[in-house]
């Protein structure tokens, strides 16, 4: 229930008899034998089990080996009597407590219907504690004198998978961005219940960058998304990390809407190939290629069909997860040295560097004469117009 709550636990298991209580009856040597494996991996997996409980969205998530495999709402503390943050512990853990009234300590509930600790009690520190209730309807509502009431069927359901010593670890986060098996990355936005951490887009733009997607978030979306704080998940892309030529590049590819994005300015510097960008025409121009290009937030993507064009790799994603590209064969991508072609199997990554850099300074040499050459036209029409109203001009003068 609180910070002031007292509790008394009755203990009426001792000994052998509790031992057998506990169990449900007798147990063989044999049978204890032939178990012995099975409550070490049990053991084991409550080891390595962690609670997150975050106040903001008022939920309780079990997690083992870095993966949620529970989520039940929760009712914290009131805003007057807030549950306080920080890491913790399950410091004990009892069936049936009795209630003390803080005010009256004359005054107890036994274990029953009218008890608000419910029928499960886990301490974290001091007072504070996890616990059932005996008004369910309060759970969703900051409630409680401090302390993290749930459902009853939850609680006893958190109390048999988790041991005296798992991790407790109490948050207040507003943004809840997460990554499913699949990929997708959805974000949450939670209201401001204890009116302690006000939101700009920029940092909802930092938390989706993490997961290698702010650039798929409008920040009109996000303005939108923080004026409603519904803590409804918005789904913003698929996203995967890059392999390029056996290197991790820092950017993800995302896919979105049926699209394949992949990072053109990762993948150039990964090959060493050199790229241009025209956003007048939306073309990406590389010293191999040229296809179309999708400016998000001023970072640039090439569709996925267009990869082999613009570099001269192809690839997918694989069965890790991961999206590969490797460089196709040598005879798609032929090398010249001295006027001379290169055996695939002596070129150098020097001589492949090379060589993109002169295609790239003849391109550049190329586009600056049909420059200069679009600009002399337009001089000489220009002059050529203005030779003709002078001499219009002289004729009409001389009529009159």
């Amino acid at each position: 229930m609180g910070i002031f709550e007292v509790k008394l636990w009755q203990k009426f298991c001792a000994g052998a008899l509790g031992a057998l209580l506990l169990a449900g009856g007798a147990m063989t040597v044999a049978e204890g034998a032939e178990s012995t494996g099975e409550t070490a991996a049990v053991e084991q997996s409550a080891q390595e089990r962690k609670i997150i409980i975050n106040l903001a969205a008022r939920s309780l998530a079990l997690f083992e080996r870095e993966k949620k495999i529970r989520l039940y709402p929760i009712g914290p503390g009131k805003v007057s009597t807030p549950t306080p943050v920080g890491y913790y512990s399950i410091r004990s853990k009892d069936v049936n407590p009795t209630w003390i009234d803080p005010s009256d300590p004359e005054f107890s509930i036994p274990s029953g219907a009218a008890n608000p600790l419910g029928y499960r009690w886990m301490e974290i520190k001091g007072n504070y504690g996890i616990h059932g209730t005996n008004k369910p309807e309060s759970i969703g509502h900051y409630v409680s004198n401090g302390c993290i009431r749930m459902k009853e069927q939850d609680v006893e359901a958190l109390f048999d998978m988790v041991e005296i010593g798992t991790p407790v670890e109490i948050t207040y986060n507003r943004i809840v961005v997460e990554k499913a098996d699949d990929g997708t990355i959805v974000y949450y936005i939670y209201p401001d219940g204890y009116d302690r951490q006000p939101l700009t887009v920029a940092e909802v733009n930092n938390w989706l960058a993490g997961y290698g997607v702010e650039n798929f978030e409008s920040d009109a979306a996000i303005e939108k998304k923080i004026e409603a704080s519904d803590g409804q998940p918005t789904f913003v892309a698929k996203a995967y990390p890059l392999l390029v030529n056996g290197q991790e590049v820092k950017s993800k590819v995302i896919i979105k809407d049926d699209i394949t994005y992949l990072p053109v300015a990762d993948i150039a510097q990964a090959l060493k190939v050199s790229l241009g960008w025209k956003p007048a025409d939306e073309l990406l121009i590389s010293s191999l290629g040229t296809a179309v290009g999708i400016e998000k937030k001023k970072s640039l993507y090439c569709n996925a069909d267009d990869v082999a064009t613009l570099f001269k790799v192809d690839g997918g994603l694989n069965k890790q997860g991961v999206y590969v590209l490797n460089p196709l064969s040598q005879d798609v991508i032929p090398l010249v040295k001295d006027g001379v072609p290169v055996n695939e199997s002596s070129a150098s990554v020097e001589d492949m560097t090379k060589q993109v850099e002169l295609a790239a300074q003849e391109e550049a040499a190329q586009e600056l004469k049909k420059a200069e050459a679009r600009e002399a036209a337009r001089k000489n029409s220009v002059q050529k117009d203005s030779s003709s109203v002078k001499r219009t001009d002289k004729v009409v003068v001389s009529k009159k």
